[in-house]
């Protein structure tokens, strides 16, 4: 696919996986991405995963037309880039590998072999020039592995990513970038906020036409949009002024408790999403919760603390640094509840993090009190 000029697409679609570095689910699939740049000296950037060797190269090769690539640049090392480099450095051996220093340690581990012989090591800032294309390396450090560059092009105004502004989901599939996208950062890049914030500042300094991730589309169309909801993401801020309610209920009495509120915050014009914790994947509930302003954890007391798949939801935020959100608490205990306290507890290191005033204690089953309760909570929830 052409991007832009003499720059081209030879990734690669992967629409068998099932799941994505072993535990994330794909089920449109994703793309691995993978550039050609020709200009008087080729260049390619990255690599593809090991299952799609053969056919990446055999999209080089179409793209080349015969010519030996000088240059291979490789901005990320994780497998599903990078592990077809040594079989495509045994078909061009003349070509340059290009890397930065902990890029050829991370070689030597993969294949044995550093490249000590045809290599070239950069440093933040430094440039590649290929004729009247120019690559500038830009170091992205835990975006999300610690060798992680990109790399702007000057004369087409290229900006080459590695992860970041990927998303799940084959382009084939179609489907809105925003969703998919956010699924993907706060699984895999969430807990770096620091280091995308440092990265875009970056950026900053670049006039950037397009973006070429090592997943997804490329995007040249409204990148402001983009732009803007990685700095939120990766500042922690909301996008949405509302209330996730994620929730698990072992007889239905907790579920029926969440679904009152959710038809109160509705009535009272709040815009909510509900997540039932135990049955929906759990990466789509994260993303949910970062998404919106305010989140309610309802849940039952379970051996002493909280119901497990609460328990792990949580700390699946926690890890990703969850903070600056306003927090209610539903609790359901027959006897000794303490869901509430053990929320609490676990979010206690997790930073601007207000809670409700009100909150809700359902003693088995809703009654009088709890629905009374019920209403209080929604209405504070709705301001």
């Amino acid at each position: 696919m052409d991007i832009a000029e003499a720059i081209y697409n030879v990734g690669v679609e992967d629409t068998q996986i099932d799941l994505f570095e072993g535990y994330l689910p794909v089920p449109d699939g994703i793309n691995y991405n993978s550039y050609v740049i020709k200009s008087d000296k080729i260049a390619i950037l990255d690599s593809v995963d090991s299952h799609f060797c053969n056919e990446w190269l055999g999209n080089v090769e179409k793209v080349l037309s015969g010519a030996t690539p000088d240059y291979l640049v490789i901005l990320h090392m994780e497998p599903d880039h990078s592990a077809s480099i040594f079989e495509f450095s045994k078909k061009y051996p003349e070509t340059i590998i290009v890397g930065n220093n902990k890029t050829f340690v991370m070689l030597g581990e993969y294949f044995g072999t550093d490249f000590a012989d045809r290599r070239i090591v950069v440093k933040d800032g430094d440039k590649l020039t290929l004729g009247k294309h120019e690559l500038t390396f830009i170091f992205a450090p835990m975006v999300h592995w610690p060798e992680v560059m990109t790399a702007y092009e000057s004369y087409t105004n290229t900006y080459f990513s590695a992860d970041a502004f990927g998303k799940f989901g084959a382009v084939s599939k179609g489907g809105e970038w925003d969703d998919e996208a956010r699924r993907y950062y706060f699984a895999i890049v969430g807990k770096f906020g620091v280091q995308v914030q440092a990265l875009l500042k970056k950026v900053a300094a670049y006039d950037i036409k397009t973006i070429c991730s090592l997943h997804g589309p490329v995007l040249k169309e409204n990148l402001g949009h983009y732009l803007e909801l990685y700095s939120k993401w990766s500042a922690y801020e909301p996008e949405t002024d509302g209330v996730l309610i994620a929730y698990t209920s072992v007889y239905g009495h907790t579920k029926t408790a969440v679904e009152k509120l959710a038809c109160k915050l509705q009535e009272l014009g709040v815009k909510i999403k509900v997540c039932d914790v135990a049955r929906e994947e759990r990466t789509y509930c994260i993303a949910e919760a970062f998404k919106y302003s305010k989140i309610v954890f309802a849940t039952t007391t379970y051996n002493g603390g909280i119901f497990p798949s609460m328990r792990e939801f949580i700390q699946s935020l926690t890890e990703r640094n969850f903070r600056s959100r306003k927090v209610g608490l539903i609790e359901n205990g027959s006897w000794a509840p303490v869901a509430a306290k053990t929320i609490a507890g676990m979010l206690e290191n997790s930073k601007d993090i207000i809670f409700a005033e009100n909150s809700v204690k359902i003693r088995s089953a809703l009654n009088e009190q709890s629905l009374s309760e019920l209403n209080a909570f929604a209405e504070e929830m709705s301001k």
